[in-house]
């Protein structure tokens, strides 16, 4: 068939179309689906009854389709709540045990593999990478500390090559690539936020250090999911069968549009901007056939799991981690301030202040919550993840409706609202 304008015009016509019909039968099922009662399962101990009655209003009042929120005070699981819309094309229920991709959440997850290896002793948060990795101390990586690296300083938030399937599977190749890697500025002078790139690196230190050399995936299985039972998977199995996984239901383009701030919707429709150079293989988590992908490690964003799992792991954190084995000395160090680079906090890739701290998020003005000894990490979408050492509790939630704010979604604000003026919580 020859290409003419009129052709291409036509083809693009058509497409349009389909994709409209698409759209507005995805709608439908929707407000059908909206429009059915919700049942709220699980319980909150007595004193916590205001977080159940804003998970529900969360249903009534701000859009949530399948969602689950789990709560520890002081070891003690107070919250544990799910209800709604697992699957929107089958209807069928947001169960117990379902899971689901909570994208930038994992990096906490993440995160707690080093702290586990900071206190073994295998890592020192302010030796340099090069002291683990004597490859990475190329191309202007010579000085990058540990600290640096996981506070997202490094200048590393992109790679010279495109990020696939083949080259994430590939750890020895993917550490020649991360090695000779060249930093977008001088490290240590600026934040940009290393949204995909992150776990890799934190995989390759950890293999590193290690003395079973296991990837960061495998770590977290053995050292921290098994021991404590979580239902967390950062290189998810072919055992979990698709009727345990909840599907993401992405925003609309008008959502996507209204919702993030203006100079960062103006980035992300820029193909060449920071932002969209940041993401680049971070739809590698999805798969069109099982829902999430399998057997594949991406640990700034390919963590599926439970909201339960999430709590009861940031618990542990939030209560001195003896269940793991985390030093005091290592505690401290999670719960400090965060350090800037000396442009300050503002980050090049999320155009605003965020306080990064070995992998964590810390509260700030612009991302406030629990208190200043609190430390954790969101998700793209709405989910959430963190630890207050302060008042020793462990937070977890997700949902499968993506939100688009990256200050709070406000399911989730409404939900540690709640949490925060329970008389338990309020009273530490």
């Amino acid at each position: 068939m020859k290409l003419t304008a009129k052709t291409i015009m036509g083809i693009t016509a058509a497409g349009a179309a389909a994709a409209y019909v698409v759209a507005q039968k995805k709608r439908t099922a929707l407000q059908k689906e909206m429009q059915k009662p919700i049942e709220i399962h699980g319980f909150v101990k007595s004193g916590y009854e205001a977080v159940r009655e804003a998970f529900a209003e969360n249903f009534s009042k701000r859009r949530e389709i399948g969602a689950a929120c789990c709560v520890y005070h002081k070891g003690e699981k107070v919250v544990d709540l799910w209800g709604g819309i697992r699957n929107i094309k089958t209807g069928e229920p947001w169960e117990e045990d379902t899971m689901a991709l909570v994208y930038s959440t994992t990096k906490g997850m993440a995160a707690m593999t080093l702290a586990l290896a900071h206190s073994r002793g295998w890592l020192d948060y302010d030796e340099l990478v090069s002291t683990y990795w004597p490859e990475f101390a190329q191309n202007g990586k010579e000085k990058i500390t540990v600290r640096q690296l996981l506070a997202h300083q490094a200048g590393l938030f992109v790679f010279d090559e495109p990020i696939t399937k083949s080259l994430v599977a590939d750890t020895n190749r993917l550490a020649q690539l991360m090695a000779r890697q060249k930093p977008a500025w001088e490290p240590g002078t600026r934040q940009a936020y290393h949204a995909v790139t992150m776990g890799f690196y934190e995989g390759e230190l950890l293999r590193r250090v290690d003395p079973k050399h296991r990837s960061l995936g495998q770590f977290f299985q053995d050292e921290i999911a098994t021991p404590l039972g979580l239902g967390f998977y950062i290189r998810l199995p072919d055992s979990i069968p698709d009727s345990r996984l909840a599907p993401l239901i992405d925003p609309s383009y008008t959502e996507r549009l209204l919702g993030f701030p203006f100079a960062l919707t103006l980035d992300v429709l820029n193909p060449h901007s920071n932002i969209r150079r940041a993401l680049e293989g971070s739809m590698l988590a999805h798969d069109n056939q099982r829902i999430y992908a399998r057997n594949l490690e991406i640990p700034a964003g390919g963590g599926v799991g439970t909201a339960r799992a999430i709590g009861l792991a940031y618990s542990v954190f939030a209560t001195g981690g003896k269940e793991l084995g985390l030093r005091p000395e290592t505690l401290q160090q999670l719960m400090a301030p965060a350090t800037p680079p000396t442009h300050g906090f503002y980050d090049e890739v999320m155009k605003g202040e965020i306080q990064f701290s070995l992998g964590f998020i810390k509260p700030s003005s612009g991302f406030p919550y629990g208190s200043a000894s609190a430390f954790g990490m969101p998700g793209a979408g709405g989910s959430f993840g963190f630890a207050d050492p302060e008042v020793q509790l462990g937070y977890g939630y997700i949902p499968n409706r993506k939100g688009v704010t990256i200050t709070g979604d406000p399911r989730d604000v409404a939900l540690r609202n709640a949490l925060y003026s329970a008389t338990p919580v309020a009273a530490d």
